[in-house]
C-alpha cells in the first residue's frame, strides 16, 4: 500500500531546488519509519517521483549514512535498475558515502555478504564504462577506489578503465580520473 504521507512529501518538492529537497529530507530525519517505503520508492522506476525520492534519500544520507543500514540490501539490490540520470546520481553518491561509512571505523554492523560486495562492485562499474553524466561517473569511481582498497584486481581494472577513457571524457571526468590515476600509481596497483 502507497505511503500517503511519503507520497505527499515528494510531491511537495515543486521542483530540484534544494529548499524543498530540505523540508522532505528533513521530514524523513524526523519520522524515520519513512526511510524503508523511501528506499523502495528510489528504486519503483515506474513511478516518476522516484528520482524525487532518490534526491530526498541523498540529503537523508549526507546526514546520517548509518540510516540505510537496515535498508542496504534493497538499497544495493536496486541500484541496477535505475536508468534515469537525474536519480543515478543521487544513488551513486549515496553508494559512496554509504561505501566510505563502510569502511570507516565507526561502521558496527555485520559485515556484507559476498553477493551483496559483487552487486556494488558491478554496478560501479558498469555506472563508469556506459555513457553517464560525469557526476555518476565520478562517484563510481571512487566507491570503487574504496573497495579496492583490499581487492587488488578492482584498483587493477579500475585504473585500466581511466586509462582508456581519461583523454575522451569531460573535463571533470579527465580530471578525476588523472588524480585517481596517481593515487593509484602511488600505491603500485
Amino acid at each position: 500500500m502507497e505511503n500517503k504521507e511519503l507520497q505527499d512529501l515528494l510531491e511537495g518538492i515543486i521542483n530540484a531546488k534544494r529548499v524543498y529537497r530540505d523540508k522532505a529530507a528533513n521530514a524523513i530525519l524526523a519520522h524515520q519509519e519513512l526511510l524503508s517505503d523511501l528506499v523502495d520508492k528510489t528504486f519503483d522506476i515506474e513511478d516518476p517521483l522516484h528520482i524525487r525520492a532518490a534526491w530526498v534519500l541523498e540529503l537523508v544520507c549526507i546526514q546520517d549514512c548509518s540510516l540505510l543500514n537496515d535498508h542496504i540490501d534493497k538499497f544495493i539490490k536496486g541500484m541496477s535498475r535505475l536508468n534515469h540520470e537525474s536519480a543515478l546520481r543521487p544513488v551513486s553518491k549515496i553508494c559512496w558515502l554509504w561505501s566510505k561509512y563502510y569502511f570507516s571505523t565507526f561502521f558496527k554492523k555485520n559485515k556484507l555478504n559476498e553477493s551483496a560486495v559483487e552487486q556494488i562492485i558491478s554496478c560501479n562499474f558498469n555506472w563508469l564504462i556506459e555513457e553517464h553524466k560525469v557526476a555518476t561517473q565520478v562517484y563510481a569511481m571512487d566507491s570503487l577506489y574504496l573497495w579496492g582498497q583490499g581487492e587488488n584486481w578492482i584498483l587493477e581494472e579500475l585504473k585500466s578503465i581511466l586509462e582508456q577513457h581519461t583523454n575522451s571524457g569531460t573535463s571533470g571526468y579527465r580530471a578525476h580520473a588523472r588524480k585517481l590515476l596517481k593515487n593509484l600509481s602511488i600505491n603500485d596497483v
